[in-house]
């Protein structure tokens, strides 16, 4: 073995080749690879990295199995507590969370958690070994809304907990935003998300897709006629944010979330039968991880890239491992600057970005300095092409459609913490149509914190 202090690398696709194709950028630990790495594990007795999990995987036993070339049992472990390893493996902030909290760390890097989460979760896949449930069926019958992580992992549990699981989907592809908010390059469709999906179904869940619920039928309609005892919300957060600047109704201005739906669920990337916008120069404005995924993917199509963003590096919200491989792939950084309004030409179409620089002062309720403009700082951003990363928020067609589901006043249900409860009776919710726009693993500990509301719900003790 090496430096204990070290990570084992990981392959990765080089930066010239992977930013002109939609393949996966991080290749994989090979076997002997991840037994290496597991072996930089101390097995803590008091394991800090299990309190830093959302959804409270036994990191050091999953960990210690991968040591002993154990994959089958590893994967075991994790599966008792994670319905999408393979998922949460490749997309999960974990150098904020279990990594984070490694005592490894400390004098060193952290045991690449992740990294092996992935590994496991990829064997398994190969291997046809698949998550097993043994508890009886109960008689009780529970609506999921939206098969995103949130979802997924809600209807997981209460399968394995012996419940009749529907889930219903708006979409006609499963999968929420894990098929079209995420790249294919750094979450596979077909490859990871499909398979990781029939995982849940292989428990006996059921899922409907082409749904709206609100539309199709109502969430008191499936409980009233449909006889669904209770009914979990994990329908995510859809609806875009805009600036409000002047022009932005131009055409080229696009949301993230539509430019990555139409690229990811619709593979425009693939140049199929859904178009998607080719610009030759586009700007993208935000600086979280749908910012760079966006990015990354118009650069992937051809496009000159810039992320205008109006704090300085060490504020942008993102990955810094998506950063650092957005800046590999050419992606050019334009940060303590803010756009205050878009040109366009005489037939409509963007031509520019009008551009004014910052300067940080003090800090805000985020704790983050506030970003001031500099007085008579305005430049020209040539492009034609602007997508707006700036957030999402629930769109309120369920809340609207559902008697007494309490909202806040950013539209999102209002749900508690601890179990998923809201305002209706038998009526739970949970991720980012709670929280607004958040991570996946948050979702899926959301999804899992509601499952066991709804378990106590039934009276069982859990």
């Amino acid at each position: 073995m090496g430096d204990v202090n070290v990570r084992v690398p990981i392959a990765e696709q080089e930066p010239k080749v992977r930013a002109k194709n939609f393949d996966e950028v991080c290749l994989g630990y090979t076997e002997d690879e991840a037994v290496e790495e597991a072996g930089r594990c101390l097995n803590c007795k008091n394991p800090k990295c299990m309190g830093g999990c959302p959804v409270s995987i036994n990191i050091p036993a999953f960990i210690e199995q991968v040591k002993n070339r154990d994959f089958k049992r590893a994967y075991e472990i994790i599966s008792e507590s994670s319905a999408l390893p393979a998922v949460c493996g490749r997309v999960c902030p974990q150098e904020s969370q279990c990594e984070g909290v490694c005592i490894r760390g400390i004098k060193g890097e952290a045991v690449a958690i992740g990294k092996l989460e992935r590994f496991v979760a990829d064997w398994a896949r190969k291997n046809g070994i698949k998550p097993t449930t043994t508890a009886a069926k109960n008689g009780h019958k529970v609506a999921v809304i939206g098969s995103g992580p949130a979802g997924l992992t809600c209807a997981g549990d209460l399968a394995r907990a012996g419940y009749d699981v529907t889930i219903f989907e708006a979409l006609h592809k499963t999968g929420g935003v894990l098929v079209y908010g995420i790249p294919e390059f750094r979450l596979p469709k077909d490859e990871v998300v499909a398979a990781e999906v029939k995982n849940v179904e292989s428990l006996g869940v059921k899922i409907e897709t082409n749904v709206i619920i609100g539309k199709s039928t109502t969430i008191d309609e499936l409980m009233e006629k449909e006889g669904f005892e209770a009914v979990f919300i994990g329908s995510g957060a859809g609806l875009p944010k805009f600036m409000g600047i002047p022009g932005e109704q131009a055409l080229g201005v696009f949301s993230a979330n539509e430019y990555l739906t139409r690229n990811n669920l619709m593979k425009a990337f693939k140049d199929q039968d859904t178009p998607i916008f080719h610009g030759k120069k586009v700007v993208v404005v935000g600086g979280g991880n749908v910012a760079m995924d966006a990015a990354r993917t118009a650069l992937r199509l051809g496009a000159e890239v810039h992320i205008v963003y109006r704090r300085s590096e060490a504020e942008l919200p993102a990955r810094v491992e998506e950063v650092h491989h957005a800046k590999e792939e050419g992606v050019i950084f334009d940060l303590l600057q803010n756009p205050v309004e878009i040109l366009s030409d005489e037939n409509g179409w963007v031509k520019g970005i009008k551009i004014i620089k910052m300067e940080l002062g003090e800090p805000d309720e985020s704790g983050r300095r506030r970003p001031v403009e500099i007085p008579g700082s305005e430049y020209e951003i040539e492009c034609d092409a602007v997508i707006m990363a700036l957030g999402t928020s629930p769109n309120p067609l369920i809340s609207s459609t559902t008697e007494g589901l309490d909202v806040n006043k950013r539209g999102c249900i209002i749900a508690k913490e601890e179990d998923g409860s809201t305002s209706k009776k038998a009526v739970f919710a949970g991720g980012d149509a709670v929280t607004g726009a958040a991570t996946v693993i948050l979702a899926m500990g959301a999804g899992k914190a509601a499952a066991k509301g709804i378990r106590e719900f039934f009276g069982e003790t859990v």
